[in-house]
């Protein structure tokens, strides 16, 4: 059973400021004067051309093109700092370590020395600011997506970030981890609530962010979960796996044989993880994420489908539930407009 979300928590979300504790996710830092090339040549995303306060959303990925993990990563100056799921940190530390042969590169696993909270929200900048020194409230709210800024929270060294992957635009502030439970207690002090998991969850999928291990996974190609607006650079040298992309693109016009695709669905109930979707007589893919939308007051899911039925507006079923294919996000910035 999918469990409940809460109005409170959604409606403060989107139309002021909520927190949700990040601290699961794996951070490892990478120094040394050849971090960038080294990178480079590893990552799908442009990340050499990053300067001081700029990051980037990236891929890493096999030889034969597929996903290793999804990350993202920032240059703070001195130190590019990659934070990924949890469960991505050890794989990927590994293969990062396995790379590194003569290359002035350190790496360093920082996920139990920090905790990371984002703030998310149309008044996430004026909360951050209010909570940290040395980030101002307009320096924030200025900030591209991916940006990051370095701060202070009570006297220690904090990083805040820009980011949009929570679905709500907001900011993860990276403090500390014996601060945890002091931030958490400055953010209630400002009235922000907590943002429980399926209610953030919701905001996800309202916003169509595909999810490592859930939406995507080791057999994935990024270009089959539509990432490659996000994190693949096209004018970058050679990295890992760019062959496959590369040939996907040029000679298959960058069709693939199935891709992640938005529904939207009759009644109340959400369909489990792996349904099979079916139109007409024929199994056309399975779903991957689904939830019960606040915003649209009816179910929305993420879904393979074959490539032959991804248009908009095409009639689909799920476990004898009658729904169509839509176009994302389900639901834009604040909840208000619907993507159809």
């Amino acid at each position: 059973m999918i469990p409940s979300i809460s109005a409170g928590a959604y409606e403060a979300a989107r139309a002021r400021a909520a927190w949700i504790d990040r601290s699961d996710r794996g951070r490892i830092l990478v120094s040394g004067a050849d971090r960038a090339s080294l990178l480079q040549g590893l990552l799908t995303n442009d990340v050499a051309a990053l300067k001081r306060g700029q990051g980037c959303y990236a891929a890493y990925l096999t030889p034969q093109g597929r996903m290793i993990a999804d990350l993202h990563v920032y240059e703070l100056g001195d130190r590019m700092l990659l934070t990924m799921a949890g469960e991505l940190k050890k794989p990927l530390l590994a293969r990062l370590d396995q790379s590194i042969f003569s290359e002035d590169v350190q790496l360093q696993d920082v996920s139990d020395e920090c905790a990371q909270v984002a703030i998310v929200g149309p008044d996430a900048a004026s909360v951050a600011a209010r909570l940290v020194s040395g980030a101002e409230t307009g320096v924030l709210a200025a900030l591209a997506e991916h940006g990051n800024v370095s701060a202070r929270f009570e006297g220690e060294p904090a990083i805040v970030t820009r980011t949009s992957d929570a679905g709500e635009p907001g900011f993860d502030a990276l403090v500390d981890r014996t601060k945890f439970d002091r931030f958490i207690e400055a953010l209630g002090t400002a009235g922000v609530p907590p943002l429980d998991a399926a209610t953030a969850e919701a905001i996800r999928l309202e916003a169509g962010i595909p999810l490592f291990h859930r939406d995507m996974d080791e057999q994935t190609i990024p270009l089959e979960a539509g990432l490659e607006s996000r994190a693949i650079s096209f004018t970058k040298g050679c990295y890992v796996g760019q062959e496959v992309v590369i040939r996907v693109l040029h000679r298959g016009h960058g069709r693939v044989a199935r891709k992640l695709a938005g529904l939207v669905l009759e009644g109340r109930e959400a369909p489990p993880s792996g349904a099979p979707v079916r139109a007409a007589d024929r199994e056309i893919g399975h779903i991957t994420s689904a939830t019960t939308s606040p915003a649209l007051g009816r179910p929305i899911a993420r879904a393979y489908l074959h490539r032959d039925f991804l248009a908009p507006g095409t009639a689909v079923t799920v476990e004898g539930v009658r729904g169509e294919v839509r176009e994302l996000p389900f639901v834009r910035r604040g909840g208000a407009e619907v993507g159809r």
